[in-house]
């Protein structure tokens, strides 16, 4: 047992080591670059695709595999892994705030409004093949015609422009309100480098709605691989953006931002799942901006 738990400690403590990370992006920087002027080399995407695969999978086993805190010792009877969690959240607010919130910052100040809005059209629109399968998957089938027609049409300029902005929009569905409508448990709390806070259902679900971007589906060619490449980057940084203030507000104006973040996580998957969680929910406009921020 005291190997055990020193093992599991170790592990931990080089999961929410920055090396780590800087390991995983050195590693894929190396990774494109050996094949660089191969007819069919993997793209940067595929590269971070795998590591965030990799990670997903090493938290899930460690965390899955160590001690949790007692239920009496939470602060949340959902998140027994609290202690690593508020760790990982408190990596993911320094990337936050030495990295994409300066960048956001300069990018809504210098880019003009209609490059702005055409970024997150395109943003949008890389999302609809997984709101069309799943829905399909839910039994929502004019959801999923609505899908499929917004993505056809607005496909003509790649998404960047919203060709059906005066007509019904579809209502975003991911795989992990598929999974929870067919009754999946929703586990655990998990706080996921880079990406935020998750529940292992809803985490599961996006690493198969991963695989659902179109530019993987089909064969983009080169310039398909480049604009695929940009697209984690530049949604990042044009959410970031978009909710720029509000996500600032709950960020720096929460006594614990850490359980502030959980509340709006919980709150914002029970408003997706709405109708199949009856109930109603009350939460503000800054919290929703904050946790959109994650869910991209």
């Amino acid at each position: 047992m005291i190997i055990g738990g020193l093992f599991c400690n170790t592990i931990r403590s080089f999961l929410l080591s920055p090396l780590f990370y800087e390991g995983i992006l050195l590693a894929m920087i190396n990774h494109s670059s050996m094949h660089i002027g191969a007819k069919n080399r993997p793209s940067f995407t595929h590269s971070l695709r795998f590591a965030k695969a990799a990670c997903f999978g090493l938290m899930a086993v460690v965390m899955s595999g160590c001690s949790s805190l007692p239920v009496d010792e939470r602060s949340d009877a959902r998140d027994p892994f609290e202690d690593t969690n508020r760790s990982v959240f408190a990596f993911n607010m320094a990337a936050d705030t030495y990295v994409l919130e300066p960048v956001a910052d300069g990018y809504r100040t210098i880019a003009p409004n209609a490059v702005q809005k055409a970024v997150s059209n395109h943003v949008d629109w890389v999302g609809l093949p997984s709101t069309a399968v799943n829905s399909t998957l839910q039994g929502k089938f004019k959801n999923a015609t609505l899908a499929v027609l917004h993505f056809a049409i607005n496909g003509l300029t790649l998404g960047l422009v919203d060709l059906t902005a005066d007509d019904e929009q579809p209502k975003t569905e991911d795989f992990g309100q598929t999974l929870a409508a067919a009754n999946v448990p929703e586990g655990a709390y998990i706080e996921v480098p880079l990406l935020g806070g998750h529940t292992t259902r809803s985490l599961t679900g996006r690493a198969v709605d991963f695989v659902l971007n179109p530019l993987s589906v089909l064969n983009a060619g080169e310039v398909g691989q480049t604009v695929q490449s940009a697209q984690l980057p530049v949604a990042a940084v044009s959410v970031r953006a978009t909710d720029f203030e509000a996500i600032n507000e709950v960020k720096y104006n929460s006594l614990d931002p850490y359980a502030r973040a959980r509340s709006v996580y919980y709150q914002k998957r029970k408003g997706l799942l709405e109708d199949r969680l009856p109930g109603e929910i009350s939460e503000g406009e800054n919290d929703d901006a904050f946790n959109s921020f994650f869910e991209e």
